[in-house]
């Protein structure tokens, strides 16, 4: 059993929480905790090896934490996702292959693309895929049209899995804190489009990849993973492309990773990720 816990902090909150399973005769084999002295803020992730009846046990912890703590007692431990994409494929692919062979964490419901390129491969993974294009409608039908697909299937998270379309609030607002991207540079640099050829032009040393949580502010969400490497002035931005495709593949999987095993905490515009 998991369970997750995020609050105000305040004296006696790990000997409290503590008290609680040890009075129901719950054995802690993980604990992890971090308190953000700025923002005052609690975070702890515990698995016990015994389950228990989650109502009689959170009901134990509001009593003992601080009012609007949250509280997650065994979350649902094998999402569900939609993912959306574009036209390039790296990402879909090391996610389909993951799912295929169960190791992924959660289980992708369907496959949305606003270009038909991508279907051949979502077929061949028995995966449905979705074809809804953007031209020639406004921002506001195309969004409504992937909304209806994706409220069917119901997912936990929605992953852009380099979907190349700026979302609108309205569309971010209906699913907060669950929309996860990859972003192919090392934010906040580069942000919006053509990071490499940006990147090649100002000489940089070091690309990378950021996958985030998505808010109303261009790739500025709250971020779950970062991951860099080194590059020289040999290297033409067609170098930085091949090499960036493969860091955004391995910085989404692991953000996918941490996410679905309910690791990482949003507070505000910051996350706190156990690892």
């Amino acid at each position: 059993m998991v369970i997750v816990i995020q609050c105000a902090d305040q004296t006696g909150l790990v000997s409290a929480i503590t008290g609680v399973l040890a009075a129901k005769k719950l054995n802690i084999v993980s604990l992890r905790e971090h308190v953000d002295q700025t923002e005052n803020r609690f975070y702890m992730r515990l698995e016990v090896t015994e389950a228990f009846e989650a109502d009689l046990l959170l009901s134990e912890f509001q009593r003992v934490l601080p009012p609007a703590a949250l509280i997650t007692i065994n979350p649902l431990p094998h999402k569900k996702i939609v993912v959306l994409v574009t036209k390039e494929y790296h990402c879909l692919a090391d996610i389909l292959v993951k799912n295929y062979f169960s190791s992924l964490g959660a289980t992708v419901s369907a496959v949305i693309g606003n270009y038909p390129d991508l279907e051949d491969i979502c077929k061949r993974f028995n995966i449905p895929f979705f074809f809804v294009s953007h031209e020639n409608k406004d921002k506001a039908t195309f969004e409504d049209e992937m909304t209806e697909i994706i409220l069917t299937y119901a997912p936990e998270y929605l992953v852009l899995a380099k979907f190349m379309r700026i979302l609108s609030p309205a569309f971010v607002a209906q699913f907060p804190k669950q929309i996860i991207n990859i972003h192919h540079s090392f934010l906040p640099a580069f942000i919006g489009a053509n990071p490499y050829k940006k990147a090649f032009e100002r000489g940089v040393k070091l690309i990378g990849a950021t996958a985030h949580f998505v808010t109303n502010d261009l790739d500025e969400g709250p971020i779950i993973t970062q991951q860099t490497i080194s590059v020289n002035h040999s290297q033409v931005t067609a170098d930085m492309v091949k090499t960036g495709k493969e860091i955004e593949t391995s910085v989404l999987a692991k953000a996918l990773r941490l996410v679905f095993d309910d690791r990482v905490f949003v507070y505000r515009n910051k996350t706190v990720v156990f690892d």
